[in-house]
């Protein structure tokens, strides 16, 4: 792997983190959804998930990661369609990929 993907993979980790840490004090989906912060932040820190992951594959083309088409995709959702965004999308995406999207980071980036 080079420098750039090991800073790529770097910058996707860190934004995960991020994310956590951002919704540590919100326990459910009603808080998220009042929390104009919350959901800011998090959704900056997607944007720069999808953005890392598509220079990556640009770099790397080879380089594979379960739903890589979806999390680009909806990267360009969250800028381009930013006024089109369901919050319990968002909401499902923390709970139940991002957490799969770490480990899979992780077991790379120790490659």
């Amino acid at each position: 792997m080079t420098e750039k993907g090991r800073k790529y993979l770097s910058d996707i980790l860190l934004a995960i983190d991020l994310i956590e840490n951002f919704i540590a004090d919100t326990p459910n989906f009603e808080i998220y959804n009042t929390d104009l912060k919350t959901q800011s932040a998090v959704e900056r820190q997607l944007v720069i998930i999808g953005e890392a992951l598509n220079k990556l594959k640009q770099i790397q083309p080879d380089f594979s990661i379960q739903s890589d088409k979806q999390i680009i995709g909806f990267r360009n959702r969250l800028v381009h369609g930013y006024d089109s965004i369901d919050n319990t999308i968002v909401w499902v995406i923390l709970k139940r990929y991002l957490p799969e999207l770490k480990k899979e980071i992780r077991l790379l980036s120790s490659v």
